[in-house]
């Protein structure tokens, strides 16, 4: 029996390994018609966003009255790279910043305008823009130094940790039954390289919390909310765990 285990646990352990080593996008896992509207930047709708953000991107609001070109000129240089980047620990907050709360932390403290809201048009539009300036770039998030690696580590353990009344964790789909069907549409391996991204099944854009959101809620499980550690430190394991894919943004999905 222990002969068994032993092989029975080699076999997981390899089937692990090449799983890894088969990590994809989840544009992998579209269909043509999917795949040739993200391809296409007069078909993929998630553009009508970019380009409120592009208008944005010069505007000057707040008491300020400074625009995002005023501290960092043209984007497609001075954000070029950005996205890939994304979340970063802040040693300061104790806590891995996304891009939109970044966003929004420089209309606060730079331009003294109103913190825009997680699902405004605005805040996406402005992320996908950024977003954008680093397509085609690999996914390269950094680790928090030191003893902060128990916030990545925070991160994996509510990846693989059951919740909600159907009792499912994030992996037991987005490892166990990657590439199967749920309800007709494929599962993906949950890289989040091409958000803020265009859902068909939504009929707009959405970020990456919107999809947590949303799979928490189809468990039965409480969401996070948008403020909570615990959403920022699995925000950075998602992105952690799709380094070495390219930056998709703005992505098209099912």
């Amino acid at each position: 029996m222990t002969r068994f285990l032993a092989t029975l646990l080699a076999v997981v352990a390899l089937a692990a390994a090449a799983l890894a080593a088969e990590k994809h996008s989840g544009y992998d896992d579209a269909g043509p018609q999917v795949r040739a509207m993200q391809d296409d930047d007069s078909q993929n709708p998630a553009f009508l966003w970019v380009k409120q953000g592009e208008a944005l991107w010069s505007e000057r609001v707040g008491t300020a009255q400074k625009s995002c070109a005023d501290c960092h000129g043209e984007a497609a240089k001075s954000m070029r790279g950005v996205a890939a980047r994304y979340p970063k620990w802040s040693p300061r907050d104790e806590v891995a910043i996304t891009l939109e709360r970044q966003i929004n932390r420089c209309r606060d403290k730079r331009q003294g305008a109103e913190e825009l809201s997680q699902d405004s048009d605005q805040l996406i539009g402005l992320t996908a823009y950024v977003g954008l300036q680093s397509r085609g770039m690999t996914v390269a998030v950094e680790m928090p130094p030191g003893e902060a690696e128990s916030h990545f580590k925070e991160g994996e353990t509510i990846f693989h940790t059951r919740m909600g009344q159907l009792n499912l964790s994030c992996a037991n789909c987005h490892d166990d039954l990657a590439g199967q069907k749920l309800a007709g549409a494929p599962i993906p391996q949950g890289h989040p390289n091409g958000y803020p991204l265009y859902r068909l099944e939504w009929q707009g854009m959405g970020t990456l919390y919107r999809r947590i959101r949303n799979c928490m809620t189809g468990v039965r499980a409480e969401p996070f909310n948008v403020t909570d550690t615990e959403l920022a430190a699995l925000e950075l394991y998602h992105a952690v765990r799709s380094n070495g894919l390219t930056v998709e943004t703005p992505a098209v999905r099912p």
